[in-house]
């Protein structure tokens, strides 16, 4: 399967900082777009939570700023399944632009399928799992992701 892109956007004036970078709080409002986006994929869209009051909540993400971004950069997210189980879901994100080969940064998320009532966790609908599978599935031949499963520390 081709990479499965998530979102699409252009780098905004508002997004750039003082270096003349992408902020790297606007990294993360990308993901969270793309994330949202794999929701709509998975049977989680806005009309589905409002009927189900099941939603994803985001228990850790992780980012590796990788390369700068500009203003009027168009970039896009490729969204990658690295696993899930009855309530959780282990994905990688990755941000690219045209003219640069490879990742210009990558996020590693961990989300929680939540009822929102509560909120306390709650298992995926089955349609959900069967979607979450056959992506699983079709991303099997895709290699693991680089930057997934990395810590934080200083090497001594």
């Amino acid at each position: 399967m081709p990479a499965l892109i998530t979102y699409r956007t252009r780098v905004l004036p508002e997004w750039v900082d003082y270096n003349g970078h992408l902020r790297d709080a606007y990294y993360l409002l990308i993901f969270s777009h793309a994330t949202d986006a794999l929701m709509e994929r998975i049977g989680l869209d806005a009309d589905a939570r409002d009927q189900s009051g099941h939603s994803l909540f985001t228990l850790e993400a992780h980012i590796n700023y990788l390369h700068e971004v500009k203003l009027d950069a168009d970039v896009w997210v490729q969204t990658q399944i690295i696993g899930f189980d009855k309530k959780r879901l282990h994905l990688y994100h990755s941000l690219h632009s045209d003219g640069f080969d490879g990742e210009l940064s990558a996020s590693e998320q961990m989300l929680l399928h939540v009822d929102v009532s509560g909120p306390r966790s709650a298992p995926f609908g089955e349609h959900t799992l069967v979607l979450l599978g056959a992506l699983e599935k079709q991303q099997r031949d895709q290699p693991p992701p680089e930057m997934a499963g990395r810590t934080i520390r200083l090497h001594s």
